[in-house]
């Protein structure tokens, strides 16, 4: 078998998410809890206007579910206690030598380096229950990781983050040669291309210690997105450079350097939390579509928007408000994940 993990921009079967549970994520007060369910199911509804959507829902929460999803979302009863999708689901895979094969890949997930405040092990079964319902062959990795911490090309290049696969919390005893094997074995990449660090906020209690899909992802080969902070005031105005220049001397599985777009963060710097690490890379790409992360800036969302639309021809950007996501760790990107399509 040789699976590959497709780019984003192949076109989906559909794409997966998870509904909000009761939870320390969900938010202490009821206009807090409800907040959170309101920014999942817009999420959802955005998504579903380019294609279909499935949600896993907690039995706790099936009737919240379906008074708020409706009847154009799909919904499947299963334990839920993180809903951030991209990370405790499957990363899907196809085998290019064997046409309509599907895999998902079951990376081990201990809630991001297993802190203290983190509710995973329900949700660490999320890759085996979904490969059951669409009938994928599972990858299984002994590898802790999440698929917000890698990006790829869908030609061999992976982005990955020295202080996430090499997290002592996540992977004490890995290396990058091992790192790099089990990417080789999993979704097919033959090409890392590894980031030192990531934003600064993402290394607070509540962070994933570096997630690239905040930072940087690949529009099409040989084109990166990358985020970028104006700001002086914020540590990430210094980052963001460091990481431009580190990354504008990578090469992708090609052996090209990579054509460096920026995204600028929108004008504000912190919220009631401190500092903020809104970004317009965590978005999803969909079919016909591009979901962007909104923050209230309506200049800067327009730009966001617009450099988007360039950097993938043919889709429409669309903006959903993106600050309750990232209040509670992570953003669109964050909790959703594509199934690609396949020939039956």
């Amino acid at each position: 078998m040789s699976w590959r993990m497709p780019a984003e921009t192949a076109r989906h079967e559909r794409t997966w998410m998870a509904f909000p549970s009761e939870g320390p994520t969900l938010g202490d007060s009821g206009a807090e809890r409800e907040e959170a369910y309101e920014a999942w199911t817009a999420v959802a509804h955005a998504v579903a206007e380019f294609e279909p959507v499935t949600m896993l829902v907690d039995p706790t929460e099936r009737g919240r579910a379906a008074r708020m999803l409706g009847d154009g979302v799909a919904q499947v009863e299963a334990p839920v206690d993180e809903y951030w999708m991209r990370d405790h689901g499957p990363t899907f895979v196809v085998d290019d030598e064997r046409p309509g094969a599907l895999g998902a890949v079951d990376w081990t997930f201990n809630g991001w380096g297993d802190h203290a405040w983190s509710e995973w092990r329900k949700s660490a079964e999320h890759a085996r229950i979904i490969a059951e319902l669409v009938g994928a062959e599972l990858v299984s990795s002994a590898l802790v990781n999440e698929g917000g911490g890698i990006h790829v090309d869908g030609e061999g290049t992976v982005l990955l983050t020295e202080t996430v696969q090499l997290d002592p919390r996540r992977n004490p005893y890995a290396d990058r040669a091992r790192v790099e094997a089990e990417m080789a074995r999993t979704i097919g990449a033959t090409t890392a291309v590894w980031l030192p660090r990531g934003l600064t906020r993402d290394y607070d209690e509540f962070g994933t210690n570096g997630h690239v899909d905040i930072v940087a992802t690949i529009a099409s080969p040989g084109r990166m997105l990358l985020h970028r902070q104006d700001s002086p005031e914020h540590p990430d105005f210094e980052v963001t450079r460091e990481l431009r220049a580190h990354l504008s001397e990578q090469t992708d599985a090609a052996g090209r350097r990579f054509e460096i777009l920026d995204l600028p963060a929108p004008a504000a710097v912190r919220d009631d939390e401190g500092l903020v690490d809104w970004s317009y890379v965590n978005h999803l790409v969909v079919n016909g579509g591009v979901i962007a992360c909104g923050f209230g800036d309506e200049r800067a969302d327009a730009a966001a928007r617009d450099i988007l639309e360039a950097a993938y021809p043919g889709r429409t950007a669309v903006t959903v408000d993106a600050r309750p996501l990232f209040a509670r760790g992570g953003g669109i990107h964050c909790i959703t994940q594509q199934q690609p399509e396949v020939a039956r």
